[in-house]
């Protein structure tokens, strides 16, 4: 005979020939001949050798415990005291009853709608991430969520979860924001057939995101075309001349060309333009002597006008110092200051007056 003591926190298995006899709780007892004791701390996991079911039938075993049952489409949550403490896998799961208020929530996992009763703080954990399928969609962004192939709703900005099951789900996202597109490097022969190249810039909007992506594959790629192609159209039918008068006006006319299949592509086109013209050297050559030419004549036509107009008022002044002597004699003056000017030396003498005298010096 052996005497043992079950302390308030444990448990003790009788066992004789291997199996489990019967169960002790907190006390002091005695132990038969070929009986042994195992102790289990009530505080920590539930492990044992023994089978669950066969312990479960001895007496008082099961007053000890919580037995969980997980199915094989659902998970298993375990709180102690209110708070998260672990996730359970489909199976059997035994808990010792008493040190801590333990309380049990099983969900479905064979859909991918997580219960509204599951925060959102719990699917961060650990050891729930690894059940659970995470998409983002950024704020400038929109998405569109296929389940199992097939388009289920427009998903807005935010973080969203599903359960992670046999169910295939696939988040296709759109920037609902102001993207521009360079169309650059386009070789295009004019209607005089000048080839030029054009850089062509876009500025465009996802409107409609069911439209852009569902409807649409790589509309991105489509809306380059579309706009090449237009640009190309437009273009081939202006002169060299034509175009270089009516840059400004390539906007308006691409855009009313384009209007209704950009609507087919769910975008928006806000503005448009062309950036650069560039033309072939030798074009580019002939283009600046034109230009050239064009400048002086410009030149020569104003040197003309102000010609005539330093004539017409020599004219106007001789009229004015004909019909008055006194400024006949002022401007006589001022002749004389500015030859004054030029000369370092005057010597005069005689009779007479000096401006008399001066006067004989340029008259013969």
């Amino acid at each position: 005979m052996k005497r043992v003591t079950i302390n308030t926190n444990e448990v003790g298995f009788v066992v004789k020939n291997n199996a489990v006899v019967r169960v002790l709780t907190a006390g002091k007892y005695w132990l038969g001949f070929g009986e042994q004791i195992q102790k289990y701390d009530m505080a920590k996991p539930f492990h044992t050798p023994y089978d669950v079911d066969v312990l479960l039938q001895i007496s008082g075993f099961s007053e000890l415990v919580e037995v969980v049952d997980v199915l094989d489409n659902e998970i298993g949550i375990v709180y102690a005291n209110g708070n998260f403490k672990q996730s359970l896998t489909s199976g059997r799961h035994i808990f010792w009853k008493g040190l801590q208020e333990l309380t049990f929530q099983k969900e479905d996992i064979s859909t991918i709608e997580i219960s509204k009763a599951i925060s959102k703080n719990l699917l961060e954990k650990q050891s729930l991430a690894f059940y659970v399928r995470q998409h983002k969609i950024e704020p400038s962004e929109k998405g569109l969520l296929f389940v199992d192939g097939a388009f289920e709703k427009v998903l807005e900005a935010g973080t969203y979860y599903w359960w992670k099951n046999a169910t295939t789900i696939a988040v296709t996202k759109a920037d609902m924001r102001l993207t521009t597109m360079e169309i650059v490097g386009q070789e295009i022969l004019t209607k005089d057939k000048a080839q030029i190249r054009i850089n062509f810039s876009v500025q465009y909007q996802v409107v409609d995101i069911i439209k852009s992506l569902l409807e649409n594959k790589d509309f991105e790629k489509q809306l380059y075309i579309l706009m090449q192609l237009a640009l190309r159209s437009y273009i081939g039918r202006l002169t060299l001349d034509e175009l270089m008068e009516n840059k400004s006006a390539i906007n308006e006319h691409i855009l009313a060309e384009v209007a209704s299949q950009v609507e087919l592509l769910g975008v928006k086109i806000l503005n448009s333009g062309m950036k650069d013209v560039i033309l072939p050297g030798d074009i580019r050559e002939i283009m600046n002597q034109v230009l050239v030419a064009e400048k002086r004549a410009q030149a020569n036509i104003i040197t003309r006008r102000e010609e005539t107009a330093s004539t017409r008022s020599l004219l106007n002044t001789a009229k004015l110092m004909e019909d008055n002597t006194m400024l006949f004699k002022l401007k006589e003056m001022e002749y004389v200051e500015k030859i004054a000017e030029k000369i370092n030396s005057i010597s005069v003498s005689g009779n007479g007056q000096i401006v008399d005298q001066l006067k004989q010096l340029f008259v013969k």
